[in-house]
């Protein structure tokens, strides 16, 4: 049985909820003046007036600054380094119209969801074990979440043909598939994908005409060798494809990285393969919340146009950053051998991102005595670790790995002391519990 490949994205395709409501003090009088604005400054004579004189918002500026300072997607000269700077780090164009910061990257994909989700009848694909920020969204905003599972003996790498199995039965059970979660470098799962396994998303994502949604918020966390961050507008283009062939949504965020400025609040969303209709709709929805905080769209721009060879800044910059990946790479290795050593434990090796995932294979009695206390194996080995140790992690049920199995989630970001003080405890727990519930 074949289906037909999701609709377009397009104004008639989004969330009508979002084209239905009105807001027109940024509306489309100011989304003309905008245009405007940009026809004079590129083509100086072309218009019978020489500045736009913004008087729809109560908004009053100190020092002389317009209103038109704080565009609802971000600050133009801000949204224009973002866009250099991915420019120069994919290899391919980049347009500051196609940029929208944003309050951090979870407010990107809140904003996501709310374009693409019409009802429950609709379904956005997203990996297992995930991050729950994506079920949550997706429920919020009326959607059906469609799981597919990362396979842990491969690394957490992802099957195309369990994503293909995935689609066709949401499909056959009456469900609109709009589009498709990709984490990469992963969270909870600490992999780095391969640029094969990009190739075949896009294709797949491509022929069944699903947007993808790229989480790309750890793309400096990269600690492998063979392997690199490689964008999934960069993969898309380096195949031939352009906007008309694909709808791809990346986020990314200053709280990672290795700058880590996670109070900041401060991300962005490109936006690739989406018409002006619905970039005029996203840009009104963005307009209820007046606009993101300077200091993390400052923050941003900063990330992705960082000081160069040749500025005054770039020698201690460079410095800073590399003592900042080096010690991680280095913390990640001692967790990692930590984990590997334990009884019952295996951890696969730690490639991106911030965290490990270590799989727990408890005895059969822990098990019995987690049940009798009404919580799964690995809530039960937290909260024993917590009392007995200090030390905190997440339980990996949160992130809902395959059933049956167990797992805890643990960031490398302690510092190096504290995780030489910490791997000793830890260890002397972990045989404790295993003897005490040997059996």
């Amino acid at each position: 049985m074949s289906y037909n490949k999701a609709p377009s994205i397009t104004a008639e395709t989004i969330n009508q909820k979002v084209r239905i409501f009105t807001y027109e003090p940024c509306g489309e009088i100011v989304r003309h003046a905008r245009r405007l604005e940009k026809e004079i400054y590129e083509n100086p004579g072309s218009l019978p007036f020489q500045e736009i004189i913004y008087c729809n918002l109560g908004n009053p500026q100190a020092l002389g600054q317009r209103p038109i300072n704080f565009f609802r997607e971000g600050v133009r000269g801000l949204r224009e380094a973002v866009a250099d700077g991915i420019a120069a780090r994919d290899g391919f164009p980049s347009k500051p119209d196609n940029i929208f910061l944003t309050d951090g990257a979870s407010s990107a994909i809140n904003m996501m969801m709310q374009i693409l989700i019409r009802s429950h009848e609709d379904g956005i694909l997203c990996p297992l074990p995930e991050y729950p920020l994506y079920s949550a969204s997706i429920i919020l905003h009326g959607g059906t979440m469609v799981p597919y599972n990362l396979t842990e003996d491969s690394g957490w790498g992802l099957e195309i043909f369990e994503v293909k199995r995935c689609l066709e039965d949401a499909r056959a059970s009456g469900l609109t598939i709009r589009a498709m979660v990709v984490i990469n470098p992963g969270n909870p799962t600490g992999q780095v994908l391969s640029i094969t396994n990009q190739e075949e998303i896009v294709e797949f994502c491509r022929k069944e005409g699903l947007v993808i949604l790229a989480d790309e918020v750890y793309q400096e966390n990269v600690y492998t060798e063979n392997k690199r961050f490689n964008s999934f507008k960069k993969v898309a283009r380096s195949l031939g494809y352009d906007h008309h062939d694909l709808s791809i949504v990346s986020f990314h965020s200053v709280s990672m990285g290795y700058y880590g400025e996670c109070g900041r609040r401060g991300g962005y969303m490109e936006i690739c393969g989406f018409g002006d209709d619905v970039i005029d709709e996203m840009y009104k929805l963005a307009s209820l919340t007046i606009c993101p905080n300077i200091a993390g769209q400052i923050l941003i721009s900063l990330v992705m146009d960082p000081p160069k060879l040749g500025d005054e800044a770039f020698e201690i910059f460079m410095v800073e950053k590399e003592e900042t990946c080096s010690s991680l790479l280095k913390r990640a290795k001692a967790l990692q051998k930590a984990f590997s050593g334990l009884e019952g434990v295996s951890c696969n090796k730690f490639e991106g991102a911030m965290y490990l995932f270590p799989r727990l294979r408890l005895p059969q009695a822990a098990i019995k005595a987690a049940q009798l206390e009404g919580v799964s194996p690995d809530v039960f080995y937290a909260h024993r670790l917590l009392g007995a140790t200090g030390i905190a992690v997440v339980p990996g049920s949160g992130f809902h790995p395959v059933s049956g199995t167990s797992h805890i989630r643990c960031t490398i970001l302690p510092g190096e002391e504290t995780i030489t003080a910490m791997v000793p405890r830890l260890q002397a727990f972990h045989e404790a519990f295993m003897d005490e519930f040997r059996g």
